[in-house]
């Protein structure tokens, strides 16, 4: 008989908290370990019991994680959740071998983006000099970064008709110039609101930027590498030494989100990723569900 994943989900549960004496906290982070493969495994189309889970799929899922976002650090931790997972289904005899005995945990050293902490976030924005008018800028600039996880060609191409501040979300153009509605946090609703009244209003905008929300001092577009030597000097005056870029908000969004439980469909359609793997992995999600997602999950919603 198949073994359901709810059933053994919530029989390994009570294991951690019954015969292994775990903390709450930690029985809950070994759940969402599971919970991530489970969902993987769903999005991917493929539906195997938990006993027949393959090296091959375990391999898979992390590197499925990889690209969602998660750094090196916090794939090895979710591949540690799993192994305690087949450990008690080897123990319990729900399961005839452990497919991820064989697979490495990914090397912490490799050449992967950077993360930000939360408190690093903090601690970079609070940086910004807001009594100026590009610091009024930049502070709303990265504050949409981090809320939304767009990336650095969505963020220069974003768009004062695009702004749906009631709604609490943002069209975004994409790669392949693909649309999607991604949900914005209230603190990033706010500066955005304090740039646009106190500053870009007093800015001679030039022709073809009429529509365009963040400008240079020119009333011009942004470059790409406007933003980036942006985010380095402001990382510079917040002490931070990691070596960071834009990307690294979209990581640092991806990560948090996902490490504190949102679902990983939902941080996908968010982050415009319409195929992760070779297959089509997801389907269309409604907008309120994802403006929750950001609401429960997202450190500044």
């Amino acid at each position: 008989m198949a073994l359901q994943w709810n059933i053994i989900q919530k029989q390994f549960e009570g294991y951690l908290r019954l015969e292994k004496s775990l903390a709450g906290h930690s029985i809950e982070a070994y759940a969402r370990d599971v919970d991530k493969l489970r969902q993987f495994l769903e999005l991917t189309q493929q539906n195997p019991g938990p006993d027949k889970v393959s090296t091959a799929l375990i391999r898979a899922f992390l590197a499925w994680l990889g690209e969602l976002g998660l750094s090196a650090v916090s794939q090895a931790r979710t591949l540690s959740g799993l192994r305690a997972f087949y450990k008690f289904l080897l123990i319990e005899d729900l399961a005839t071998h452990d497919p991820t005995d064989t697979v490495e945990s990914p090397k912490l050293g490799r050449k992967l983006p950077d993360t930000l902490s939360y408190a690093e976030i903090e601690q970079l924005l609070g940086a910004i000099d807001m009594s100026t008018p590009e610091g009024t800028r930049n502070r709303a600039m990265l504050e949409v970064l981090y809320s939304s996880g767009l990336r650095v060609s969505e963020l220069i191409g974003l768009r004062l008709s695009n702004l749906y501040p009631d709604e609490g979300f943002v069209r975004v153009l994409g790669k392949g110039s693909k649309e999607r509605l991604v949900p914005i946090g209230r603190d990033a609703l706010k500066h955005v609101a304090i740039y646009l009244s106190a500053i870009r209003c007093h800015l001679e905008v030039q022709k073809g930027s009429e529509d365009i929300v963040f400008l240079n001092r020119r009333g011009g577009a942004l470059s790409r590498v406007m933003v980036f030597n942006i985010i380095k000097d402001t990382a510079a005056k917040a002490g931070i030494r990691k070596t960071i870029s834009p990307h690294t908000f979209r990581h640092s969004f991806a990560t948090h989100l996902i490490e504190g439980g949102a679902d990983l469909r939902a941080v996908q359609e968010m982050l415009g990723h319409e195929s992760i793997t070779t297959t089509e992995i997801y389907t269309h999600l409604d907008r309120d569900y994802l403006r929750q997602v950001i609401t429960a999950f997202h450190p500044r919603s």
